[in-house]
């Protein structure tokens, strides 16, 4: 065989080679059509669309708003070059080359499936904050879903325009395909935590315990204190050993305190706590301060029918009975005092240990002297007149005849 013979016969075995290539790679290639389902590649990203290699004989084209159920920027926001992407066909043309896909749709319908799941199974699932819009949130959650602003935190948030690109903790709370609504849930969330958290605290609490805690909320009756995931109660007459009127007078919200357990109700998740229980009472000073026979000064707290109670240190009352407020009989403790007025007193008698001071107004004061008798030219006016009168009826009787005496009783004797 000559050797052009040869030659001829290999370059037509390099033709018949790259005609059976060719025929392979296009039995290999993907035949598309509106509607389906593929797999691809993201092989460039660009400002308002992504482009992939779908295995077709050209690449495809996902228009940034084919990108996410949720508002991007630009198409770097959803996808990364060499990211693998499960894409829709929503239009192909093959005499213009334009093949348009989207990977929003195939998302969508995935996820209302796992979402379902999620409501059913009560999965706690994680969610990027897409926009802030009136009234709530919108979260990427494979589709657009929305956090009303009542369902974010456990408390009111005023301003949420620091949330946009935050990662919440979310419940499934309510789903509707043909709506295409899905409502979701921070607070739930938050909610579960917080009464587990509870829970937990509780049960290593004890009757006594003294601890530190923050001031969370003030009501007419007292004071909230947060002791480390669980509030419990002081109430009014527990925020100090004076008396008072409005919490305000005592605490504000964010103070830190120290605080006494009083009471345990697990059952009910209520605590019961005492401020000044963790402070000295006063009554404990009283012994060192005061002594029966001294003279101090108080104030006047209250008036009642059988006496007047007078404050004499921070949270210690004595009694000044009605018979020793002044040495004069009164009525009522009114006639001579008024709340909150200072008054000196003598301290009578003192009994710590049953917390009652016994005291005396009058015998700081000096007694008046004994009035002398008037004599009779001095004594009441009405009292001359009853006098006069009586010693002219006694003249007069002296003076009768005996005919103005009897008159005509003797006339039977004529």
């Amino acid at each position: 065989m000559s050797e052009e013979t040869k030659v001829d016969q290999n370059l037509e075995s390099q033709d018949t080679q790259q005609e059976l290539s060719q025929e392979e790679s296009m039995a290999d290639m993907a035949v598309l059509k509106k509607g389906d389902t593929v797999k691809g590649t993201i092989i460039k990203v660009d400002e308002d669309q992504a482009i992939v290699d779908v295995g077709y004989k050209y690449d495809g084209v996902i228009p940034v708003r084919e990108l996410s159920a949720v508002p991007v920027g630009s198409a770097a926001d959803s996808v990364q070059v060499g990211q693998e992407v499960e894409l829709k066909v929503l239009s192909i043309n093959d005499s213009k080359e334009k093949l348009e896909l989207s990977k929003r749709v195939v998302d969508s319908e995935k996820a209302w499936e796992q979402l379902q799941a999620d409501m059913d199974n009560k999965t706690i699932i994680e969610a990027k904050v897409a926009e802030v819009v009136k009234g709530g949130l919108v979260v990427d959650v494979g589709l657009r879903g929305f956090v009303p602003a009542s369902m974010v935190e456990r408390t009111f948030v005023e301003d949420f325009s620091d949330y946009k690109g935050r990662t919440l903790r979310l419940r499934v709370k309510e789903m509707d395909r043909e709506k295409n609504k899905v409502i979701l849930s921070q607070k739930d969330v938050l909610d579960e935590e917080f009464e587990a958290k509870k829970k937990e605290v509780i049960s290593q609490l004890s009757v006594g315990q003294e601890l530190t805690g923050t001031v969370q909320r003030l009501t007419q009756f007292g004071a909230f204190v947060d002791i480390g995931g669980v509030d419990g109660l002081v109430h009014i007459s527990e925020m100090a050993w004076h008396h008072v009127e409005t919490p305000s007078e005592v605490v504000k919200e964010g103070d830190q305190v120290r605080v006494q357990i009083l009471k345990l109700d697990p059952e009910n998740e209520r605590v019961s706590l005492s401020i000044k229980a963790t402070q000295p009472g006063p009554w404990q000073q009283v012994s060192d301060k005061f002594n029966a026979g001294d003279i101090i000064t108080g104030t006047v707290k209250r008036l009642a029918p059988f006496g007047a109670f007078v404050e004499v240190a921070p949270g210690v009352e004595g009694l000044v009975h009605i018979s020793q407020i002044a040495h004069r009989h009164i009525g009522t403790p009114s006639e001579v005092l008024e709340e909150g007025q200072e008054v000196r007193v003598k301290v009578l008698d003192l009994n710590v240990d049953e917390k009652r001071i016994s005291l005396s107004i009058k015998e700081t004061e000096e007694a008046p002297a004994a009035p002398e008798r008037a004599p009779k030219s001095d004594r009441p006016q009405r009292q001359q007149k009853d006098a006069k009168i009586a010693d002219e009826y006694q003249n007069q009787g002296l003076n009768l005849t005996l005919g103005e005496r009897f008159g005509d009783k003797l006339s039977k004797f004529k």
